[in-house]
């Protein structure tokens, strides 16, 4: 009754200082306004916070008092209602003749809590995520000077592993105090001791504007990696993961180490074991195997299929004429035969190694072509664009020479040039299109960008000298000749023909005594205005010339085509126009430069570089952004994509994990009478573990090599090979693109084998736990 006294003054303080109101509005936006499931989260885990920082300051005094009495009053009533609670004992039932006996060593021994493994599993998993923060935060930022400073992906390399080495032996050493898996500890220290940190990052800091200024800002290094993958939230759960699995990883090895009563490491006694058991280094299993992998599968197996049916009936013929001479004879070849068929457990375990090869060969072709695609978009993009641009918050940079003094002197800068940029409308005879303008310096051009290799038609020295132009030559129908491009040969035929005998035409087209400036058009621009190399065309600015009695008036410009580039990309081919820096800042009535762009010796530390510039430049009026900051959406879609895709191959490893664990209790299953007498004989605990534990590494690590193999193999087959051809003229590549990491290579086959490696344990317990009598008792 107290409780629901309670209640009621807290709706009447709520209702009476109109809080309600506010709080169901904004958690009704918080739920349906923004989508997904992140945002659900937020909702109901800000909504005290919000309720408390935003309402109950702001309540009538008269509201503050119902309030206070209800939060007392409900309180109270929960409280007094805990303690009325009471267990009814259970009744003992009578005492067996057994009463007073020893009690089985093992449950004697038993204890169900260790404080100290909680620590150890709780503190570990803390420390981990505060040193992968710290080290982050220390070894992405620099001072002025630039020093001491390493690449953002780089740090968070260096932090992930430190914070992942700190979890695992945090696990070990929990695992090895209690000498089990200690189950409750670990779930209670992962969620209880690991979640904060997250959910702070994830849903509380993003949502409170004071927390973004204060701390935010002190964790930018950490929230810049997080913010590479488009969403952070994604960052952190990945993270959070990866550090729950390095700990179970070292739970399960501490318990795998210390499972006899003292640590031991050796397993050569356990290694012979199971390679008697499992028996997966078999040269007929291997070569089966990786044939299957590298002939995609199915042709082997059928092929297989036919031989071993064929070999059967072969020597069940042969038995049977032995048989007729002698009975006996053929009986035991029977016999022979038998024992040579595969039993269950031996196909289990083929099954199960395929089913991991499958999984990492696969893996390593996906990622390798993902990975090919985003470096040639990178490499495409980094040559049409620079590393990073500084620019200024006013229209222009008037004194860009001393600008870029400064900037050369910041290490790690090795091209820089100005540039002058705009939005203007283009028109040819034929057609019209909006481009995007850019005023270059043809000295310094080629130092930052491949602007200059880019050039397929006329030269980059035509905007420096336009009057080596060649003029518009008319081919013997009247078009236009287009320098032997064959996109722009495929468009001859849409061009209108200029009649051979229109003098005035002709004598437009080929005046020499005026050089009109030069101007460069990429490919696919060119070809929909159907100009070639000496064509005129016109350049308009919509607010370039002045203020007319109707408004703006328009200006206009001639220029004559002194070359045509590709870059291999469709946007940059049909928006980018280039023309000579001091005829934009005529034409535009610029004073100086729009920006200076910038090209770094490392693209994966452009950001730190940047803002090294920034301090150099003493930060306001100026800005400097890397080439990640201009391209985030798209990488970031790209790394997000590389990683779902990851993810659900990922799927075949973990389906080849049951098929290990199904396979391992087989084995079991089938080695009870063998595990009893081990035991019988003093075989320990641990490794009994160890055994079943090494039988499903043998079989997890034969599979990813094969894997390994047989994936490299087929990565380097697509990508040199006219297998997989592409049509350039769609796709802008001749082939699929095949980049192969190493350390994504690697990262494949290792999650292969962590992930059979946590498979085999709970077989290996179930091993472990079976008594001699019950193993032995019929036989």
């Amino acid at each position: 009754m107290i409780a629901a006294v309670g209640a009621g003054f807290l709706c009447v303080g709520l209702t009476g200082g109109d809080a309600w109101t506010r709080f169901a509005e904004e958690l009704g936006a918080l739920l349906f306004g923004w989508s997904g499931f992140i945002a659900s989260v937020r909702a109901a885990v800000m909504s005290p916070v919000f309720l408390v920082t935003h309402h109950v300051g702001h309540l009538p005094i008269h509201a503050g008092k119902w309030l206070a009495l209800g939060c007392g009053a409900f309180t109270l009533g929960l409280g007094l209602l805990a303690t009325g609670l009471h267990r009814k004992p259970a009744e003992a039932p009578p005492l067996s003749e057994a009463a007073g006996a020893p009690l089985y060593p093992p449950l004697a021994k038993y204890r169900d809590f260790y404080a100290t493994t909680l620590f150890a599993y709780g503190g570990g998993f803390l420390l981990s995520e505060v040193a992968l923060i710290i080290l982050q935060t220390l070894l992405g930022s620099s001072n002025k000077s630039g020093r001491f400073a390493l690449p953002p992906t780089t740090a968070f390399g260096i932090a992930l592993v430190t914070a992942s080495v700190i979890a695992f032996v945090a696990g070990y050493l929990g695992a090895s105090r209690a000498r089990r898996l200690s189950a409750p500890e670990a779930t209670i220290g992962i969620l209880y001791f690991g979640l904060p940190i997250p959910l702070f990052l994830a849903l509380i800091l993003p949502a409170i504007p004071s927390l973004q200024l204060s701390v935010g800002l002190r964790l930018r290094e950490v929230t810049y990696v997080a913010d590479l993958l488009g969403r952070p939230e994604l960052a952190y759960a990945l993270v959070f993961g990866l550090l729950a699995l390095m700990m179970v990883l070292g739970i399960t090895s501490g318990f795998v180490a210390t499972a006899s009563g003292r640590t031991d490491l050796r397993v050569g006694f356990e290694l012979f074991i199971a390679e008697r058991h499992v028996n997966v280094l078999r040269p007929r299993l291997l070569l089966a195997v990786f044939g299957v992998l590298v002939t995609v599968i199915i042709p082997p197996v059928l092929i297989f299929a036919i031989l071993r049916a064929a070999e059967t009936a072969v020597d069940r013929t042969r038995i049977r004429k032995l048989g007729l001479r002698d009975p006996l004879l053929a009986s035991h070849a029977l016999h022979e035969a038998k024992l040579k068929e595969q039993s269950p457990t031996a196909m289990m375990t083929a099954l199960s190694m395929l089913g991991v090869g499958v999984g990492v060969m696969f893996l390593i072709i996906v990622l390798s072509v993902m990975s090919g695609f985003e470096s040639d978009l990178q490499k495409k993009i980094l040559g049409t664009n620079a590393h990073a641009v500084v620019t200024a918050y006013a229209d222009s940079i008037p004194d860009y020479a001393a600008v870029m003094k400064k900037v050369g002197a910041v290490p790690g800068i090795i091209g820089q040039t100005p540039f002058i940029m705009n939005e203007v409308m283009i028109s040819s005879e034929q057609n019209v299109a909006g481009v995007v303008i850019k005023g270059i310096d043809p000295a310094t051009v080629g130092d930052v960008t491949d602007l200059p290799n880019n050039v397929k038609s006329g030269s980059m020295d035509n905007l420096v000298h336009p009057e080596n132009i060649s003029q518009r030559r008319l081919s013997p129908e009247g078009g236009p000749i287009f320098d032997n491009d064959p996109v722009l040969q495929d468009r001859k035929s849409a061009r209108p023909t200029h009649p051979a005998d229109d003098d005035v035409l002709r004598a437009d087209s080929v005046a020499k005594d005026v050089a009109l400036p030069g101007i460069l058009l990429g490919r696919e621009l060119a070809g929909n205005l159907r100009v070639g190399v000496g064509d005129r065309i016109n350049i308009v600015s919509p607010l370039g010339g002045g203020l007319g009695p109707n408004g703006p008036i328009p200006k206009e410009k001639a220029f004559q085509v002194a070359g045509v580039f590709a870059t291999g990309m469709y946007e940059y081919d049909t928006k980018f126009v280039y023309i000579l820096l001091t005829n934009a800042e005529k034409f535009f009535n610029v004073k100086g430069a729009t920006g200076i762009e910038l090209k770094v010796n490392d693209v994966d530390d452009a950001r730190r570089i940047a803002s090294n510039v920034l301090k150099e430049l003493d930060g306001y009026p100026y800005r400097v952004r890397d080439w990640g900051d201009m391209n985030r959406n798209l990488f970031s879609a790209l790394r997000t994509e590389k990683l779902v895709m990851g993810l659900i191959l990922s799927s075949i490893v973990i389906v080849a994990a049951g098929l290990i664990v199904a396979t391992m209790i087989m084995l079991v299953l089938e080695k009870r009478k063998e595990i009893a007498v081990l035991k019988a004989l003093g075989v320990s605990d641990g490794s009994i573990v160890k055994i079943f534990v090494a039988e499903g590494l043998q079989i997890g690590i034969c599979g990813a090599l094969l894997g390994l193999v047989s994936g490299l193999a087929w990565s380097l087959i697509i990508g040199s090979s006219d297998l997989f051809k592409l049509d350039p003229e769609v796709y802008y590549i001749p082939n699929l693109p095949v980049k192969i990491e190493p350390l994504q290579t690697a990262l494949a086959v290792v999650i292969a084998i962590l992930v059979t490696f946590l498979a085999s344990v709970y077989p290996a317990l179930k091993a472990s736990r079976l008594e001699p009598v019950e193993g032995l008792k019929a036989e």
